[in-house]
């Protein structure tokens, strides 16, 4: 990443405390650029966790517990057009924590970190075995897998960027069936893990290669060895959900230790 796009990226997070009146206690890359195949033209996806002021949780009425810039919100200053912005306040962050929402956990294994502040981001880490749910984190991957095959691949003539949001996917609930732990954000690493050396792998390797190169994967015929591969796949995979069972602890009051503890700590000199 460039030093002065990150330069940029930290200016916006310390307006969006300005005029918001929160404290951001983490931001990185959740696209492309952090799965590893994006190009010069991709946008930077960056997500965000912030804290509120104490007095914004002191109210009768649920507010809203998202900043999405520029899509929603906007700021003072002006915002560059690669950057797609947006974050989760706390309370909503540490509830899908509980939940072992894949996305967030992505976000706390991102190989791109712009920002981070705080205690808050290593506590949860450290409470990530608690939370974690193979169960539920399979579940996400392979109906995200089966929901855009079935939209984007199933002609004779497909888009060919969709494909990477097929195989990541499929690729991650079988890196959770094989290891039962968070899989990791690289896509080739996935790759490198899962599929032996041939010609499946040699065939998305130059799609990767591709993708990075800045060429527009536009309509072409559909790749017929990568299709056969996912049908296969996704169909052994959902035959293996079947069978996983939902056994979890209940976190709750750590996590309501850590929001507290993050209140005071963000806000105790303010």
């Amino acid at each position: 990443m460039c030093t002065l796009l990150e330069h940029h990226i930290k200016k916006i997070i310390a307006q969006m405390e300005k005029e918001y009146d929160i404290k951001v206690l983490y931001a990185c890359e959740s696209g492309s650029r952090a799965w590893g195949f994006s190009s010069q033209e991709s946008d930077y996806d960056v997500r965000f966790i912030y804290i509120h002021h104490p007095s914004w949780y002191l109210s009768i009425d649920r507010k809203r517990d998202v900043i999405e810039i520029p899509k929603r919100d906007s700021l003072s200053i002006p915002v560059d057009p690669l950057l797609d912005i947006s974050g989760w306040e706390l309370t909503k962050a540490l509830k899908l924590f509980r939940k072992s929402n894949p996305p967030l956990l992505e976000w706390l294994h991102s190989n791109m970190i712009y920002y981070q502040r705080f205690s808050t981001i290593e506590k949860m880490r450290n409470l990530e075995k608690e939370v974690f749910s193979p169960t539920s984190t399979f579940y996400h991957y392979i109906n995200m897998a089966k929901g855009n095959f079935r939209e984007y691949l199933q002609g004779d003539i497909v888009k060919i960027k969709k494909y990477f949001y097929v195989l990541r996917p499929v690729l991650a609930a079988k890196w959770v069936q094989s290891f039962e732990t968070i899989p990791p954000m690289e896509f080739n690493t996935l790759v490198q893990v899962l599929i032996p050396m041939g010609a499946l792998r040699i065939k998305i390797e130059s799609l990767v290669e591709r993708k990075k190169s800045g060429q527009k994967l536009a309509l072409e015929p559909r790749i017929n060895l990568i299709n056969e591969f996912l049908d296969t796949e996704i169909n052994l995979l959902e035959t293996y959900a079947k069978g996983l069972e939902k056994n979890l602890l209940d976190p709750t009051e750590r996590l309501n230790d850590l929001f507290r503890n993050t209140l005071n700590e963000a806000w105790d000199n303010n």
